[in-house]
């Protein structure tokens, strides 16, 4: 059996959808400003200029790339995705990650899914609805 066959595949504690992280340089505790579950916007196409992905993720140890995809389900189109290099050194520890996505292009409204795997192995998703609401009152 290979080491890679016994290898920890991560678990997903929590995965959320916020305009901004800060994480304190003191004590290293990460502060989820304006967390959502929905974007609106009057027209579309849209650009989404910042949010952030926290996830939570144990039962994971040693070195792992973190995929992030972004999907939209009406046809499984693939809108964004982005990668970073994690470390965890306990499986009993969590560990914390976030994705800092600006500029987020958006076609149209329906649902959307953020897909995240750890050495291109499915770990979880969050689903979210982009919303068109009423046209923009003129200036």
């Amino acid at each position: 059996m290979t080491s890679s066959a016994v290898r920890a595949h991560p678990s997903l504690n929590a995965m959320l959808l916020c305009d901004l992280t800060i994480r304190e340089h003191g004590t290293g505790k990460i502060s989820l400003i304006g967390v959502f579950e929905n974007i609106s916007a009057a027209r579309f196409p849209v650009v989404h200029r910042a949010l952030s992905v926290y996830a939570k993720l144990t039962d994971a140890e040693g070195d792992y790339t973190i995929r992030l995809e972004l999907v939209r389900l009406e046809d499984s189109r693939m809108v964004a995705q982005g990668a970073l290099k994690a470390t965890f050194a306990d499986r009993m520890s969590p560990g914390e990650l976030i994705f800092n996505l600006e500029n987020l292009g958006l076609e149209r409204p329906g649902r959307y899914e953020f897909r995240l795997y750890a050495d291109d192995r499915f770990v979880s998703s969050k689903t979210f609805t982009v919303i068109q609401t009423g046209a923009a009152a003129p200036a």
